[in-house]
């Protein structure tokens, strides 16, 4: 069916027939004519949504469309924190944390006598890291299972719900973090170490630490921190974690294979007053390994593309998951 149509009024037709210069009806007209006559045709209204080549929007204002695909600086920040919490480098400190967590005997005491820790020791670490990369860097959800996993395995553990514990639990988490960055060769200071701290504090918060709790600057951490090394106390229960860790008797072929490189790293990385009532062996022949050792890792990273570097992450979110699909259907 075809639309109906207006018929133009008859002066508008000779108008634009006038102007537009019939050769079979007109002579041509002049340019003052011209200009004339166009200035009378109707125009149609500019629709403000449409965007000009320039990028400007009719009747609004300018907007350089290049400009605005352009990253902000903001963005790009975040980006590169982003991408900094990423990195494998969880996987390297999280020896230390451990040692450190447990040498609040409450902590070791847990850990001692409610957990396998002596037959899977491996599987400890690996939650660990799973919760760290989860929270820090995983979608809300990632962050949900995570949390859910941890408090229902310290549902049974007696002194797993102290806020005091937790809070220095997350704290081993994020010193180790900065410091095997700073090893490494990854300058973190001023307002890097500032944002990895507020990246760090739902790790806290989701452990039940009331958020008013986690420092709220990196002096206020320091401080905490220096405070709480100095009450640390290493015990038997904590000295039989460390031999279950460090020296793991039924781990994987490659997780054995690994060890001599853990243990050195994990070690040298301690605060010498904690290594120390720990009973580690450390001298001039360990410090040159330590270094050795050190020299070695970051050549290594060195080579390594960056998306390698950042994927233990997503595999060990994975992991979780498929470990919780396992824990639901039974």
């Amino acid at each position: 069916m075809t639309a109906p149509t207006t018929a133009r009024p008859a002066a508008h037709r000779t108008r634009a027939l006038r102007t537009c210069g019939s050769t079979a009806t007109s002579a041509p007209t002049s340019a003052a004519t011209w200009a004339r006559s166009r200035s009378e045709l109707p125009r149609r209204r500019a629709d403000p949504t449409t965007l000009t080549v320039t990028g400007r929007r009719a009747g609004g204002p300018v907007h350089d469309v290049r400009r605005a695909s352009r990253p902000s600086p903001a963005r790009d920040q975040s980006r590169a924190l982003r991408r900094f919490l990423a990195d494998s480098t969880p996987v390297v400190a999280g020896g230390r944390a451990i040692l450190l967590q447990i040498a609040d005997p409450v902590v070791a005491a847990g850990v001692r006598r409610h957990s396998d820790f002596a037959r899977r020791p491996q599987q400890r670490l690996a939650h660990t890291l799973m919760y760290v990369y989860a929270v820090v860097v995983g979608t809300p959800d990632d962050a949900a299972v995570a949390s859910s996993f941890v408090n229902h395995a310290h549902r049974p553990v007696t002194g797993a719900d102290d806020p005091d514990r937790q809070l220095w639990v997350a704290a081993t988490l994020v010193d180790s973090a900065i410091r095997t960055h700073r090893l490494l060769g990854t300058p973190v200071d001023g307002e890097r170490a500032e944002d990895v701290l507020r990246a760090y504090a739902p790790i806290a918060t989701a452990l039940r630490v009331p958020a008013e709790r986690w420092p709220d600057s990196m002096p206020a951490f320091e401080q905490y921190w220096a405070g709480s090394l100095a009450q640390l106390r290493v015990t038997d229960d904590a000295r039989g974690v460390v031999r279950d860790l460090l020296h793991p008797r039924q781990a994987p072929a490659w997780v054995r294979a690994a060890m001599p490189v853990v243990r050195i790293v994990t070690v040298g990385m301690l605060p010498a007053a904690v290594r120390s009532q720990y009973g580690f062996a450390w001298g001039p022949r360990e410090a040159r390994r330590f270094r050795r050792t050190v020299t070695g890792l970051r050549l290594f990273r060195a080579v390594l593309p960056g998306a390698l570097l950042r994927l233990p992450g997503p595999l060990l979110i994975r992991a979780m998951h498929r470990t919780a699909r396992r824990y639901s259907a039974h």
